[in-house]
C-alpha cells in the first residue's frame, strides 16, 4: 500500500496464514524481536515513536490457532509478558478463545482461562465488545493503557472473510508527567509473601461480630500493612 510501510510475518510450512501490519510512511517505527521462541508464534511487534514529549507505542499483531496445544500457548504469552512492560501497548489479533465473557471475567475452557491470567497478570485491558464471527468474540484489542484505544466499531466483513473488520482509534500516548509521587510497581511485587502475610490473620476472629464498614477497615489495614 502506497505511503505505509508493510511488517510481515508468513505462516511457515503451510499455505495462507500469517501475520501484518502496516504503518503510515509519517511514523517512525522499527520492529521489535523480543527473542522469545518467535518461531513458534505467528506474531509480530512494531515500536511507534511517539510524538516529542509522548511515549513511545508497542503495536503487536496475533493469530492463535484454534486448535494450538498448551506448549505452544506458552510462547506467544511471554511475549505478551515482555511487550506489556512498555509504557503504551496496543495488542490485536484472532486469539480465538469464543468461550471468554469478558464482561464477567469466565471461561469454560482451560486454554481460555491460562489466556484471561495472562491478560489479567499484565493488566491488560480488552476493548471489543461485540462478536466479530458467527456471535463469537473472537477478534481482540487489548492495551495496557485505559484511555489509550477508543471509538471501537465493527465495519463489516473484508472480501470473503467471515470475520468482521475492527476499526478503532489508537490515542497519542500522553506526555510523561514528571512527578514526585511515589508510587509501588506491583509488577516486581511478591505475591507469594504477600499471600503467606494476610494468610497469617486469623480473620475468623478479628472480624467476628463487625459489621461491613468495620470489617472492611480491619482487612484494609492488614492490606497495606503487608503491601508495606
Amino acid at each position: 500500500m502506497e505511503g505505509y510501510r508493510l511488517f510481515r510475518k508468513d505462516r511457515q510450512g503451510r499455505r495462507g496464514g500469517g501475520v501484518a501490519l502496516y504503518v503510515n510512511d509519517q511514523l517512525e517505527c522499527m520492529e521489535l524481536h523480543l527473542g522469545m521462541d518467535e518461531e513458534l508464534t505467528e506474531s509480530l511487534w512494531v515500536r511507534i515513536k511517539g510524538s516529542t514529549g509522548a511515549g513511545d507505542i508497542i503495536a503487536g499483531v496475533c493469530y492463535r490457532p484454534p486448535d494450538q496445544g498448551d506448549r505452544a500457548d506458552e510462547a506467544p504469552y511471554r511475549q505478551i509478558g515482555a511487550a506489556s512492560r512498555s509504557q503504551a501497548l496496543v495488542l490485536m489479533g484472532d486469539f480465538n478463545h469464543p468461550d471468554i465473557c469478558w464482561r464477567y471475567n469466565a471461561v469454560e475452557r482451560k486454554q481460555s482461562r491460562k489466556f484471561l491470567e495472562c491478560a489479567d497478570d499484565n493488566f491488560l485491558l480488552q476493548v471489543t465488545e461485540e462478536p466479530t464471527r458467527r456471535g463469537a468474540m473472537l477478534d481482540l484489542v487489548l492495551t495496557n493503557k485505559e484511555d489509550l484505544v477508543g471509538d471501537v466499531k465493527l465495519k463489516g466483513s473484508l472480501g470473503c472473510s467471515d470475520h468482521e473488520m475492527v476499526e478503532f482509534k489508537i490515542l497519542r500516548a500522553a506526555r510523561r508527567a514528571h512527578s514526585k509521587l511515589t508510587t509501588l510497581d506491583f509488577r516486581r511485587a511478591d505475591f507469594g509473601l504477600f499471600s503467606d502475610l494476610l494468610g497469617r490473620t486469623q480473620w475468623d476472629k478479628d472480624l467476628e461480630e463487625r459489621g461491613a464498614k468495620d470489617s472492611w477497615l480491619i482487612f484494609k489495614g492488614h492490606l497495606l500493612q503487608a503491601q508495606e
